[in-house]
């Protein structure tokens, strides 16, 4: 693992756990909180109460309320916020010096675009990118439990730099070219865990949720077709290891969501008491946008998104993909 000084710009479970893991083998990690209060709040107990409380921080792992010193002092800078939140920080933040890495998962609720676009947009093409993404919860990352994560991008030396601050004894990294499939793959995986999440809820029983997950699987790579991502991307960690992960732990904030749901509550209820962003919500609106805009048919993240607009009801969602017609999964002879 290669030492530097490393920013993680947003500080919630996910950000927290991976400033954590990068503290025990780099120089300095600076963790940015957009609230002072948080900052101050983390600074005075050594441990982020709010989303993390069970792990103490490291002592070079420093909390920070200026972004745009955050940025300057870093040789490395990881985005860690909630997709919804992601173009404006990207907007206050200055050019990093080295490229841009983020943790983020879903696209931009405002124009469905990837997040790798929007920095594009800014920086332009030359500018070096790391999509970090896979099978991960947070609280196994900071207490050191072993996980996978896929790096994706087309830098190849800004890539290996990702990975070397990364890569551990209890994390193993893999490098990928399919940006945009890693991206689609944790949009679409967070609106089908709420779909699995719906489904234990309604005690519809392990059929079903296999059933979800495999055909929601075939719904990712209809879409990652149309939007020429590689099929080998879905087959690995960032898609059918991100999938089974979130669809089937309930560590998974979406499939607590979504579970929830299942069980009665509604959506106001439901998100209060997961207290924290389920990224799932938005990530369904984006999701169905951009299979409208392609014209790919993605009957349950329609049914998620139909959900969550009230239009429907948890039951009716999965007697509606029941009752549709009969189709082939691979042509018979």
């Amino acid at each position: 693992m290669s030492k530097a000084t490393v920013a993680i710009l947003g500080a919630g479970s996910w950000g927290t756990a991976v400033a954590i893991h990068l503290a025990k083998y780099n120089s300095q990690i600076l963790l940015w909180a957009h609230q002072q209060s948080h900052v101050e709040d983390m600074a005075k107990n050594r441990r982020n109460l709010r989303y993390l409380p069970d792990f103490e921080f490291p002592n070079n792992l420093t909390p920070i309320a200026d972004l745009s010193l955050a940025v300057t002092l870093a040789d490395i800078v990881i985005i860690a916020v909630p997709s919804h939140a992601f173009a404006e920080v990207l907007q206050l933040m200055p050019k990093p010096k080295t490229g841009l890495g983020w943790l983020t998962k879903g696209l931009d609720p405002s124009s469905q675009k990837f997040l790798s676009e929007l920095v594009e947009a800014q920086w332009g093409k030359s500018f070096a990118t790391a999509v970090i993404s896979g099978p991960s919860f947070a609280a196994e990352v900071a207490r050191g439990l072993p996980t996978a994560l896929t790096v994706a991008g087309h830098h190849a030396d800004y890539l290996r730099r990702i990975r070397d601050i990364l890569h551990h004894e209890k994390m193993r990294v893999y490098l990928s070219g399919d940006t945009i499939g890693v991206q689609l793959s944790g949009a679409v995986k967070n609106v089908l865990a709420i779909a699995c999440g719906i489904s234990d809820g309604l005690s519809f029983g392990a059929n079903a949720k296999a059933a979800l997950i495999t055909r929601g699987l075939a719904e990712m790579r209809r879409l990652g077709k149309a939007l020429h991502a590689e099929q080998e991307t879905f087959m690995g960690l960032a898609g059918v290891g991100d999938l089974v992960l979130t669809c089937t732990d309930n560590q998974s904030r979406n499939r607590r969501f979504g579970l929830l749901i299942g069980q009665g509550k509604n959506l106001k209820d439901a998100e209060a008491q997961i207290g924290q962003v389920v990224e799932g919500k938005y990530n369904a609106a984006q999701v169905c946008a951009l299979a409208s805009r392609h014209q790919v048919e993605m009957p349950i993240c329609l049914a998620v998104n139909a959900l969550l607009n009230q239009q429907i009801s948890p039951k009716e969602a999965v007697e509606e993909l029941m009752s549709r017609p009969p189709k082939e999964e691979s042509s018979p002879d």
